[in-house]
């Protein structure tokens, strides 16, 4: 293969042979998508995703990741899956690359939809949503973590769960610092499905969240909680 690689080709053949099982869930009523904080990048759409880390800074990238989230599970997680992780009826979207070939096929997919024999699978986004809550849902898709990461981590990260979820009730031997530290190393190890080189897993979120308080102790416990259930 040239232009994509095996596991991308795998993905796009699978969108397209599951299309007719997305349509069974229904029409989709878009949902508009709230991206201030993020760069305009005008009505001309672009063939790669302009808010990866490397381009725009974790700052940004981390907020896109936040409005793709939402956007996401407002206007893509009926069909394809909470967390991006696929029932079945849909294709799991985590393994299209985060490379422009991904993004240019994404990009056309989500502007302009898909329709078979006249009958539409997927809306056109397109025009409803815009270029720039496309790409923070694409930023939000590329970095999910891997089920097979998660799992490796996941009795750490439960350990660390309940360390935290203690220190939400009664943090005065908490160490915040030591705490980060952990969660920032097992993060490291958490990889994606999409080669992104973050993923923003239960592990990412915790360890950012905590700044030593019982809210953000309790915080952190509860992405940790949501985080290794929806792995499994």
């Amino acid at each position: 293969m040239t232009a994509f690689t095996f596991k991308t080709a795998l993905a796009i053949a699978a969108l397209t042979a599951a299309a007719s099982l997305v349509h069974a869930h229904g029409d989709v009523a878009p949902q508009a998508v709230d991206t201030t904080g993020l760069p305009e990048n005008g009505e001309e759409w672009l063939t790669e995703n302009p808010y990866r880390a490397e381009l725009v800074g974790e700052e940004i990238w981390a907020k896109a990741v936040a409005i793709g989230a939402s956007g996401y599970n407002q206007n893509c997680a009926r069909c394809h899956g909470l967390e991006v992780i696929s029932g079945g009826l849909a294709p799991d979207l985590r393994f299209l690359e985060a490379e422009e070939y991904g993004d240019e096929w994404y990009a056309e997919r989500f502007r302009d939809g898909y329709t078979q024999n006249g009958i539409t699978k997927m809306p056109a986004f397109g025009e409803l949503l815009g270029q720039d809550a496309a790409w923070a849902i694409r930023t939000y898709i590329e970095t999910r973590p891997d089920d097979a990461s998660m799992e490796d981590a996941s009795d750490s990260l439960k350990a660390l769960r309940d360390q935290i979820a203690g220190y939400a009730e009664d943090p005065t031997n908490a160490d915040a610092d030591a705490l980060k530290t952990q969660l920032s190393e097992i993060a490291a190890g958490i990889e994606t499905l999409s080669g992104a080189p973050v993923a923003d897993s239960a592990a990412y979120r915790a360890a950012n969240l905590i700044d030593g308080t019982q809210e953000a102790y309790a915080r952190a416990a509860e992405a940790l909680t949501i985080g290794l259930s929806a792995a499994h």
